[in-house]
């Protein structure tokens, strides 16, 4: 799935810094209808859908799914879809940044994974 910036305020006020204007990213996730961005900085951050148009809505075959009791929309890679995992990640916990950063390489940038749903 891939997404163009189209506005630089999320839902709540917040500023969206970390990204470009206009550029193009891949959606490397969603949680609760948020789309989860690796940023300009290099870090896997969620962010408000209403600040994007949606260029690709093909989902990678490799996400997994599911709804939440709201009718929320999650979907990762299996690797990724456990509780706390971006928790631990944005903890600083080493042996889950290596895992999310091979996982990342290999899901994202190796042709072979990269069929659409």
């Amino acid at each position: 799935m891939r997404v163009r910036v189209v506005k630089t305020e999320q839902d709540g006020g917040s500023i969206i810094w970390s990204l470009t204007m206009g550029r193009e990213y891949e959606v490397i996730g969603i949680e609760a209808d948020w789309y989860r961005i690796v940023d300009d900085r290099a870090d896997p951050i969620l962010f408000d859908p209403a600040c994007f148009d949606v260029v690709d809505p093909s989902l990678p075959s490799f996400w997994r799914c599911d709804v939440g009791d709201e009718g929320e929309r999650y979907c990762y890679p299996v690797e990724w879809n456990k509780p706390g995992f971006f928790e631990a990640y944005h903890d600083g916990v080493a042996e889950v940044r290596e895992r999310f950063w091979g996982d990342y390489r290999c899901l994202y940038h190796c042709d072979a994974r990269r069929t659409s749903g």
